[in-house]
């Protein structure tokens, strides 16, 4: 019944119902299935059918339950922010791949949001100095309570427009991004999930590049010699983030394919 009523909001109506129903029980989905029987309390039954309508009116499932899993981690995350998806994971990949596990070194996430790429680095390279910088005091907020979850202490915050927030006399190995890369009229800024998701962390110019065009520009006076720039993308953008880079001086100009085959990330290196 709660799949019918959400058949129209997404394309794993069943799922949805399942996710809403574990959330209201406080349970994980596997015991949906071990205890198919159990019937809902009249606070239970209410609570999901309020959910469902929430989410039969096309409210993302992670808002509606406050988290969205993310490397393995559960990350809190809440209307404000962006909804960490799969393919950023993408990003953390190849940044992992420059940060040496039994070195220091420092590293920047730029436009933090729920903190999923900031906080993952930090957990996965204990010996690293991260900076999470957001424009959005809420979304920080939210970062800081995520850092806090996973006992992250190698992590900072900083609060400002891009490179703005960061330190003077920083410098980094790594700045990383994923920045709004949407053009600004692009008719799917007004479907599906993104209706309900902050239009700044999505939108950037008319081409979606202007976000891209200024973290490469202003990333050249803050990496350290043979320091990378990783930035995730539109599917459609590598070529034209590729000549850019290129302009600016950027070396080792190299596009990443998420899962779908598709140049999600491109990293470069400032000589």
């Amino acid at each position: 019944m709660a799949a019918s009523r959400l058949a129209p909001a997404g394309d794993a109506p069943r799922l949805d119902a399942e996710v809403l129903l574990a959330h209201v029980l406080e349970r994980d989905r596997a015991y949906l299935r071990t205890w198919p029987e159990r019937l809902l309390d009249p606070a239970e039954a209410h609570a999901f059918w309020h959910l469902v309508e929430r989410r039969a009116q096309g409210e993302p499932i992670a808002y509606l339950t406050g988290e969205r899993e993310f490397w393995s981690r559960r990350f809190a995350v809440r209307p404000g922010v962006l909804i960490p998806r799969p393919e950023t994971e993408l990003l953390v990949e190849v940044a992992l791949g420059f940060i040496p596990s039994d070195a220091p070194a420092h590293a920047v996430d730029l436009g933090t949001g729920s903190g999923a790429i900031a906080v993952t680095l930090a957990a996965e390279r204990p010996r690293a100095a991260v900076l999470a910088t957001d424009v959005s005091p809420d979304a920080l907020a939210i970062a800081r309570e995520n850092a806090a979850r996973h006992g992250v202490l190698n992590l900072r915050f900083g609060q400002g427009d891009w490179f703005a927030a960061v330190p003077e006399a920083l410098s980094f190995d790594i700045v990383a991004s994923n920045p709004p890369y949407i053009a600004e009229h692009d008719p799917h800024l007004r479907q599906g999930d993104l209706r309900f998701e902050p239009a700044l962390a999505l939108a950037a110019g008319p081409d979606g590049l202007d976000a891209l065009a200024t973290i490469a520009r202003e990333a050249r006076t803050l990496l350290k010699p043979c320091g990378r720039l990783l930035l995730e993308h539109g599917y459609d953008q590598a070529d034209a983030l590729a000549d850019l880079l290129a302009e600016l001086g950027f070396a080792e100009i190299a596009h990443h394919r998420d899962l779908q085959g598709h140049r999600r990330a491109t990293s470069a290196l400032w000589p």
